[in-house]
């Protein structure tokens, strides 16, 4: 038996049958920890230490606070940052400094200072705008991809996506929790 018998979450044994071979999992079990925002800091150092190379794609500049370099970063740019919470997901646990009230800021620096290893702070990235219907209207709005890479002899970069936006017109926030949509994507070549 794997994992928790008592779960609703998931398929009861596919694990099993995954071992059988008998099926092939997109998402295997594990996969998440690259996308623990605890992480996205040490990202482009692990490339660096492990495989010996400069990181080919980019994250979104991004500082640990737990460093003191960093921490006197994050408290002298506040404005410019989107602060995360590392034991958040789905969009929770995200404030833009420049969004925040004075009172606001001067309790989530005191926050800050007192677990610094609970946040990251990144540069904001403006995501790009894409039209999308709305209540029978074309708007724009703010829009992330997610490309899905296959595992195989060598890693490959598959011609589709899921591109994730937010329904909100003033939020950079795109996951569905917070109420986002999305859409497939497909990148084709002639």
């Amino acid at each position: 038996m794997n994992f928790n018998p008592e779960s609703v979450i998931g398929v009861p044994h596919i694990f099993d049958v995954y071992r059988k071979g008998h099926v092939a999992l997109l998402n295997a079990p594990g996969n998440g920890i690259a996308d623990d925002k605890g992480i996205y800091y040490f990202v482009p150092k692990m490339i660096k230490y492990y495989l010996g190379e400069e990181p080919i794609l980019h994250n979104a500049p991004t500082y640990l606070p737990f460093y003191e370099e960093d921490m006197k970063y994050v408290l002298e740019k506040f404005d410019t940052l989107v602060l995360k919470d590392v034991a958040e997901a789905g969009g929770y646990g995200v404030v833009f400094g420049s969004k925040m009230t004075r009172e606001q800021k001067e309790q989530f620096i005191a926050m800050l200072k007192a677990e610094p290893r609970r946040f990251i702070a990144q540069e904001v990235i403006d995501f790009c705008d894409i039209p999308i219907q709305d209540r029978g209207q074309i708007v724009e709005r703010k829009a992330d991809l997610r490309a899905f890479v296959l595992t195989a002899e060598e890693p490959v970069v598959w011609k589709s996506g899921l591109t994730r936006f937010s329904r909100n017109p003033d939020s950079f926030i795109v996951n569905s929790s917070q109420g986002g949509g999305f859409k497939d994507t497909w990148v084709l070549s002639q």
